[in-house]
């Protein structure tokens, strides 16, 4: 027998199954969220999410392991800006005074006489060696803590000469994206550059959503000691224990995260070999290249297709022959990203 009160049950557990099968129907019709809202619609953009797909989707030929979805990602010109000069050698270059005053004997000694002159034309001509002896000095002696205070103290007051922002600022947008994206389907993100691992690691959590153990980079060498009241630390050396570049960037990947990546992201000759080596895997492979071609958002430099030389970040007219022929993507910086930073209106 039916009472009032079980006919108002009825009536309101029929309006609440009504309700949620109307917005089951709605949610369903929501087109999902771009992912990579940044880049413009195009090969590129297709190809990263095209790969994702088949490489995520259960019983798809293309299927990888959770724990073998692997990505790694150059620093240096892919993930943020290199020009007109690589962060860490700004900052190499801020320390000559400090380095100096501690031992006042290179004052009147080159490189360093010319860095303390000034002179922004001479010091634009200094050499590779010359510039190796300013690391060598301004990037050991000092304990591991007192480095990471040094380069957090710069990264929080040091202003890049062209849009007077923090370095961090300079970070490509449409690479954020990618690295949250493939990290929302299960891929571990590493940076593998060139620039020391030390360095990096101080700021790629913060910046990049990279934790310090998955930045493969420039190593130096370091000594255990005791400090004057008996605590053990390490301290910085000159010395290089892997310098991750072109060849040494497949190597250092291999030591330091023990397995090939399926993706890698580069923008220079000195990625090569780590796209090389990625794409010569077995199944599903993506090597990704960014062109700088927007003189007017960031900068423009080659000399692949025409574009002007430079000598930090090149991209010479063979790799992207290479990219072209072996299936690499290309990715146009004035074509492929509706915004490059954060800070474009």
């Amino acid at each position: 027998m039916k009472t009032p009160h079980s006919s108002a049950l009825a009536r309101a557990l029929a309006w609440a199954l009504a309700f949620l099968a109307a917005t089951t129907r709605f949610a369903a019709a929501q087109p999902a969220a771009d992912p990579l809202p940044s880049w413009n619609d195009g090969s590129a953009k297709l190809a990263i999410e095209n790969f994702v797909a088949k490489t995520t989707t259960a019983g798809s030929p293309d299927f990888v392991p959770p724990a073998e979805r692997i990505a790694t990602f150059d620093q240096d010109g892919t993930l943020w800006v290199e020009q007109p000069m690589y962060a860490q050698l700004v900052y190499c270059l801020s320390r000559v005074p400090a380095a100096v005053a501690a031992k006042p004997e290179l004052k009147d000694v080159e490189p360093f006489k010319t860095v303390l002159s000034g002179d922004r034309a001479a010091i634009a001509k200094l050499s590779f060696p010359d510039l190796e002896k300013i690391a060598d000095v301004t990037l050991s002696g000092m304990t591991t803590e007192q480095f990471q205070a040094e380069v957090s103290q710069w990264l929080a007051t040091a202003r890049d000469p062209r849009w007077q922002r923090p370095y961090p600022d300079l970070t490509y947008l449409p690479m954020q994206e990618v690295l949250r994206y493939l990290r929302a389907n299960g891929y571990t993100t590493y940076i593998v550059t060139g620039s020391g691992q030390d360095f990096v690691r101080i700021y790629a959590e913060q910046t990049y959503g990279v934790p310090p153990e998955q930045v493969v980079g420039t190593i130096g060498g370091t000594k255990f000691g005791y400090d004057q009241s008996g605590q053990p630390i390490l301290t910085k050396l000159p010395d290089v224990l892997l310098n991750d570049d072109k060849t040494g960037k497949p190597e250092g990947i291999h030591l330091m995260i023990g397995r090939r990546p399926v993706a890698a992201f580069g923008n220079s000759t000195g990625d090569r070999q780590m796209l090389e080596y990625t794409k010569a895997g077995p199944g599903a492979r993506l090597a990704m290249l960014v062109m700088h071609d927007d003189a007017t958002r960031e900068y423009a430099y080659g000399p692949a297709q025409g574009l002007p030389d430079t000598k930090i970040g090149v991209f010479t007219q063979s790799l992207y022959d290479e990219a072209t022929k072996d299936g690499w993507i290309v990715i146009s910086m004035k074509n492929d990203w509706k915004r490059i930073f954060t800070f474009e209106p």
